[in-house]
C-alpha cells in the first residue's frame, strides 16, 4: 500500500472528546489544517477557528493567547477575533483591514464527540454525521482515549478491518487463535461508504481481557462485527458468552455480554493519525474495578498498535520503488475501504476544479 492516503476533505472528522474542549484553548491538526477549539461562556458551545493569526501567523492555541469573554486575544500582539473567525480589534488604529480574518469551521458536538468540517461550508450537512449513541447514553460506562500515531491514517484502517492480527499483535490480551483461524464475512456499501466485516466464534478460548472482567471460565462463542463509516468512525459490536448460551427468541441475551469498541480515525497530516478509541460497556456498569482493568487493559492493546503502525510507516518509506503489496482473504474488507476512500477524495475535489 502507498504509504501517503489522501485525504477526503468534505467529510466530518471527530477533533477532539467532548471533555476536551472547555474554556481552555485547544491546538488540533486535521487534514493539515490547524485548529484551536474552545467553548463560549454562556451557552457553552463549541468553537473552532484557523489557529494562526493573521498577522504574523502566531499560533491562537498557544499562551500567552487568552480568552476574553468569547473573543481569543492573541498573545503576541493582541489582535482579537470573535467566534466566527472575524477580527474586531487591532492594535494602534481604529480601523480594522478587511482581510484580517481566520477561518471558522463548522462544529457539531454528538455523542460526546466534536465533529469539524474541514471542507467546503456551503455541503457541511450534520445530518451525515454517524452515530455512537452508546458513548454517552445512560447504562453505559465507557473508557476512552486519544494516542497520535506517526503513521498514515489508511493503515490504522487497515488494521482495525482486520482483526485476525490481535491473534499474533495482541496475544495475552485479546488475541486467541481462533481469531484469525475463523473466516470473515465482508458486506459493502458503496453508495453509504460503509464497510461491515463479521467473524462468528462458536467455541473458542476466552482471552484474558475478557476471563478477568466478565468472569466467564471456560470456551466461549465469541462475534465481532464491525461497521465502518468512511472515512473517520469505526464501531465494533463485540458479544461474548459461554459456550452453549443461546439467546432469547427477542434477540436478547442476557448471559452475555456486549461491549461496543468505537474508534475515531482522524488523520492529522501527511503520515500522522489521531487514533480516538473507546470501550463502552452495558454490564457491571457500577463496578470500579473493571473499568479500571478494562481502561489500561485497552490502552495497552493500543499502544502495541501504535507501536506496529509507526514502525510500519517506516518500514514502507524504505520499500524499493515498484514493489507489489500482496492482499489475501483476511483484506476484504480493507481494500473495500480503500475504494470507498478514494471515491470520497475523487468526489471531494470536483467542487475546487470547479471554481478554478
Amino acid at each position: 500500500m502507498p504509504h501517503t492516503t489522501a485525504f477526503a476533505r468534505n467529510q466530518w472528522y471527530v477533533a477532539a472528546y467532548s471533555h476536551e474542549v472547555g474554556r481552555e484553548l485547544l491546538g488540533r491538526t486535521i487534514l493539515g489544517e490547524t485548529l484551536v477549539l474552545y467553548r463560549t461562556e454562556e451557552e457553552g458551545t463549541p468553537v473552532v477557528l484557523h489557529d494562526r493569526c493573521v498577522h504574523r501567523r502566531y499560533p491562537l492555541s498557544e499562551a500567552p493567547t487568552r480568552l476574553d469573554g468569547d473573543r481569543i486575544v492573541c498573545g503576541y500582539h493582541g489582535f482579537t477575533y470573535d467566534t466566527t473567525g472575524a477580527c474586531v480589534y487591532v492594535p494602534g488604529q481604529k480601523r480594522v483591514p478587511r482581510t484580517a480574518r481566520v477561518a471558522s469551521y463548522p462544529v457539531v458536538e454528538q455523542d460526546s464527540l466534536i465533529w469539524v468540517w474541514i471542507g467546503d461550508p456551503a455541503l457541511a450537512d450534520p445530518q451525515g454525521i454517524p452515530r455512537a449513541r452508546h458513548l454517552d447514553s445512560p447504562g453505559w460506562v465507557t473508557v476512552r482515549g486519544m494516542e497520535p500515531i506517526d503513521c498514515d491514517y489508511g493503515l490504522l484502517v487497515d488494521n482495525l478491518l482486520d482483526l485476525s492480527h490481535e491473534t499474533y499483535l495482541h496475544g495475552g490480551y485479546i488475541g486467541t487463535p481462533e481469531v484469525a483461524e475463523t473466516p470473515i464475512t465482508t458486506e459493502v456499501d458503496e453508495g453509504a461508504g460503509i464497510v461491515r466485516v463479521s467473524r462468528h466464534m462458536d467455541d473458542a478460548e476466552c482471552p484474558p481481557f475478557y476471563a478477568k472482567s466478565t468472569g466467564i471460565e471456560g470456551r466461549i462463542t465469541r462475534w465481532q462485527d464491525i461497521e465502518y463509516h468512511a472515512p473517520c468512525l469505526y464501531l465494533l459490536h463485540s458479544r461474548v458468552a459461554p459456550v452453549g448460551v443461546v439467546p432469547e427468541a427477542d434477540g436478547s441475551d442476557p448471559n452475555g455480554f456486549h461491549t461496543e469498541v468505537t474508534y475515531a480515525i482522524t488523520p492529522s497530516g501527511d503520515g500522522k493519525v489521531y487514533d480516538f478509541w473507546a470501550v463502552s460497556r452495558d454490564w457491571a456498569t457500577d463496578d470500579e474495578e473493571v473499568t479500571e482493568f478494562l481502561r489500561g487493559n485497552n490502552h495497552t492493546v493500543v499502544m502495541q498498535d501504535v507501536t506496529a503502525l509507526n514502525l510500519l510507516q517506516k518500514t514502507l518509506g524504505t520499500e524499493r520503488h515498484g514493489y507489489q503489496e500482496l492482499s489475501i482473504n483476511i483484506d476484504t474488507g480493507g481494500l473495500a475501504a480503500r475504494r470507498i476512500l478514494a471515491r470520497l477524495v475523487e468526489e471531494g475535489a470536483k467542487p475546487m476544479e470547479k471554481v478554478q
